[in-house]
């Protein structure tokens, strides 16, 4: 009876160890690296220039720290456990489709006609294998149970 214990524990052990092997390890980018990955992609997908990946890049880092800096913000108020209002949340929604439009303003000033047009493109394309990607996520929990819909209160 303690061989098959023993057995088991050491399966379950190897099993657990194997698993941890094959998923890759996510490593966190610096904003720099993230920035420099960034534009090398924006560079070989729309053929940038040196002057416009230097302009990219002032852009994109501005973009990522302003980013950072708001997800810091919803993570404190997250562990203060408040919770945005109504109004909060509209100013937010506002404020995020003032910086939406100014950030691509800049880059249609940064970029050719063409260039921009693929890069909206390209955009819209990342977009939309996203929802996607979320999507099969979420049927995927349902099938496994682990996201039950909520029932209605009736």
């Amino acid at each position: 009876m303690k061989k098959l214990l023993v057995a088991a524990l050491l399966v379950v052990g190897i099993a657990t160890f194997a698993q941890e092997k094959l998923e890759p390890q996510k490593q966190r980018l610096s904003t720099e690296q993230r920035v420099e990955l960034q534009v090398k992609k924006l560079t070989k997908d729309l053929n940038l220039s040196e002057k416009q990946a230097q302009e990219v890049r002032v852009l994109a880092m501005k973009e990522i720290e302003s980013r950072e800096a708001k997800k810091a913000e919803m993570e404190a108020r997250k562990e203060g456990g408040g919770r945005l209002t109504p109004e909060e949340m509209k100013e937010r929604k506002a404020k995020f489709q003032e910086e939406k439009a100014a950030f691509e303003s800049n880059m249609k000033k940064i970029l050719s006609p063409d260039q921009y047009t693929k890069w909206l493109e390209k955009r819209e394309a990342r977009k939309e294998k996203m929802e996607e990607r979320i999507e099969n996520r979420r049927e995927e929990r349902i099938e496994d149970g682990k996201d039950m819909p909520k029932p209605s209160n009736r």
